[in-house]
């Protein structure tokens, strides 16, 4: 009977030495499943939030290739009106740039030519030759009354009869104040040329107190003239 009784403690004690060793492998078990459930939790973190940042990044990115490309919507450009409304009525005629304005055109550009006694007229030698009827025609060799009286003295076509060539200094009076910019296209011709060219625009501008003018100098000559004369001009 002791010998059993024995036999069952070394048993009893057998069993409880193989409980506490199997303890710490189970509570080892444990530790190392719950390393890896946030390991997994961190990977699905971190794929939840790449996503949202790439893409914040990107869109960032595109935002300031965009604004680089499209910088000019920022200040959109001008509708300028090429010798005033010339669809509706005779290019660089008061009617033409009355026409101009009503249709809120932001700049108008006035062709700019001198006559043989050093006047400033809003016409251009294309206009000149239309109204004459003469191809050779150009305004440099016409004066002053001569331009005036276009109009009247014009016999081949009878709508532009009554075709009044302004000044360009009335021309200005008129539209400067009217849109945001004014471009005046210098012509260069016979049989002056640049020659005084810079000093009779500038007077001009001068006189009509035009702020907003841009003179169009296709004349590297009359360029260079017109800002050594002008202490204000600026380059373009």
């Amino acid at each position: 009977m002791a010998t059993l009784i024995s036999r069952w403690d070394r048993q009893q004690r057998q069993l409880r030495l193989q409980r506490r060793s199997l303890f710490p492998r189970k509570l080892g078990l444990f530790s190392s499943r719950r390393k890896l459930l946030r390991f997994l939790l961190i990977c699905v973190a971190i794929v939840a939030i790449l996503p949202p940042l790439y893409f914040h990044f990107r869109l960032r990115r595109f935002h300031q290739i965009q604004s680089r490309k499209c910088s000019w919507m920022q200040s959109p450009p001008l509708v300028c009106a090429h010798g005033g409304d010339s669809t509706k009525a005779f290019p660089n005629t008061m009617n033409a740039y009355n026409i101009a304005i009503s249709s809120q055109a932001d700049c108008i550009e006035i062709d700019v030519s001198r006559s043989s006694d050093g006047v400033l007229f809003a016409l251009h030698d294309r206009d000149l030759q239309r109204i004459t009827g003469n191809s050779s025609s150009r305004v440099g060799h016409w004066s002053m009354k001569e331009i005036a009286d276009l109009g009247s003295r014009n016999q081949h076509s009878p709508e532009l009869h009554d075709v009044k060539v302004p000044t360009t200094e009335d021309a200005l009076k008129l539209v400067s104040g009217s849109v945001r910019q004014v471009i005046l296209d210098a012509k260069v011709g016979p049989p002056l040329y640049e020659r005084g060219l810079a000093k009779d625009i500038l007077s001009v501008v001068e006189r009509t107190m035009c702020k907003n003018c841009l003179v169009w100098a296709k004349s590297d000559s009359l360029a260079r003239d017109l800002i050594r004369l002008s202490a204000d001009t600026m380059k373009t």
